[in-house]
């Protein structure tokens, strides 16, 4: 049964805390970048996490870590030297949603179908 105070009678999807949260981690690259932080020891550079992510532009990645940093849940830390490093870590709020992921993990263990061998 779905939790009723999470979408109240009558209110927009968007006003709700179930729409903050898409708000902040919808999108095709968003979740899988806080997980690859998380699982990375919480800290990554760049082109670490492009390597890791696969098949993304760095212009997406870049977006997408800007849009993070901005709503707080990704932290960025930009050391001046040369070439520059810059590296990226989960904030408190980017962490708070890491259980939240670990729980669709498990969810999609339990009810990914199994290929025939």
């Amino acid at each position: 049964m779905v939790n009723k105070d999470c979408i109240p009678s009558g209110a927009s999807i968007h006003d709700t805390g179930f729409g903050y949260t898409l708000s902040l981690i919808g999108g095709k690259h968003k979740m899988i970048i806080l997980y690859c932080i998380a699982q990375n020891g919480n800290v990554m550079r760049f082109n670490e996490l492009h390597r890791m992510m696969g098949r993304i532009s760095y212009k997406v990645l870049s977006s997408a870590l800007k849009e993070m940093e901005s709503c707080g849940l990704v932290s960025r830390q930009e050391y001046p030297q040369v070439p520059p490093k810059v590296e990226y870590s989960l904030t408190s709020k980017g962490l708070s949603l890491i259980p939240l992921m670990e729980q669709m993990c498990e969810w999609g263990k339990n009810n990914r179908p199994i290929s025939p061998e």
